[in-house]
């Protein structure tokens, strides 16, 4: 009942390129936080070396501000950018 298949506007984001796995990510989230969350991907626009291209992202994001901000402190151990 604490994750939602929907991101409500009020939630605070956090947006990452994913390098773990999902199930990783919801069980740490279950494990040490207590809030509703909302995981999903987004699509980004960006442009690099004068040309455009879209990248998927992952969104994290949470009913209580304070998680958010843990969720961040924690981040670079739950998903390192040397996972493959």
């Amino acid at each position: 009942l604490r994750q939602l298949d929907w991101c409500p506007p009020h939630f605070t984001p956090v947006v990452f390129e994913l390098t773990a796995r999902d199930s990783d990510m919801v069980n740490w989230i279950y494990e040490n936080l207590e809030g509703r969350f909302y995981i999903g991907h987004v699509d980004s626009k960006e442009d690099f070396q004068s040309k455009k291209y879209v990248s998927r992202k992952c969104k994290v994001a949470f009913e209580l501000a304070g998680e958010a901000s843990y969720f961040s402190l924690f981040l670079s151990q739950i998903n390192p950018e040397n996972n493959f």
